[in-house]
């Protein structure tokens, strides 16, 4: 596959289409004050982002999900988070002049995120992005959530394009994996949410790159 043949771009959410971190570390962070814990430094929060809630609750409190602290606490942060999911939420500095290419193009583009329906629609919205996306497959969305390829599949079918028209962009290692086993062209965002202990080079994608410009120039796309 190469990057002539795509006529659709779908991407991860959190870290890669948007940095989603700053309004989950305030969640994560508000709810760890009224438990009388310590706040997390940003840095140390930014990588766990890509993960979920499960993920944040665990680094902040150390708990696994079979403990039974452990439930009512993500629900705490998600409550805290979708009554703040915008404060701070903005595309990655490139991506909108990224979206805008594909559109001039003929291209379409979507979303594919593990984030449930009910934090997804109310993000998109607040990034006036809603509209403009030719799908939104959000965790809930189907019975499989990445790296399973079905939610990939599903948005290939809402855009209007073959698997082999697609290219997934993703900053974690499920979405190179959902991506391959859809038989898409995939795409590292290493500007997104990528810790120290990862290895994105070992994973197998097409491409690794920096900004959205360079994924605009790697589709070989002209800026609008």
């Amino acid at each position: 596959m190469t990057s002539e043949t795509i006529k659709t771009v779908l991407f991860d959410l959190d870290g890669t289409l948007a940095d989603t971190a700053p309004d989950l570390a305030d969640a994560l962070n508000t709810i760890l004050r009224a438990n009388k814990r310590p706040a997390l430094p940003f840095e140390t929060i930014r990588p766990v982002v890509s993960h979920g809630g499960m993920a944040l609750i665990k680094l902040g409190f150390g708990l696994e999900p079979e403990q039974p602290e452990f439930e009512p606490l993500r629900q705490q942060l998600l409550e805290v988070y979708a009554n703040n999911i915008a404060n701070h939420t903005r595309l990655f500095p490139g991506m909108d002049e990224l979206l805008e290419a594909i559109e001039t193009h003929g291209m379409n583009w979507g979303v594919v995120t593990n984030k449930p329906a009910w934090l997804t629609r109310p993000l998109m919205q607040a990034l006036e992005l809603e509209q403009r996306a030719a799908c939104i497959v959000s965790g809930d969305t189907l019975a499989e959530r990445k790296p399973h390829p079905a939610p990939l599949l599903h948005a290939c079918q809402l855009s209007g394009c073959l698997n082999s028209e697609c290219a997934y962009v993703g900053d974690a290692e499920r979405d190179i994996v959902a991506g391959h086993h859809a038989g898409m062209t995939t795409i590292v965002a290493l500007f997104g949410y990528i810790g120290r202990e990862d290895k994105p080079e070992t994973w197998g994608a097409d491409a690794l790159l920096e900004s959205p410009r360079q994924i605009m120039e790697w589709l070989k796309l002209s800026p609008v």
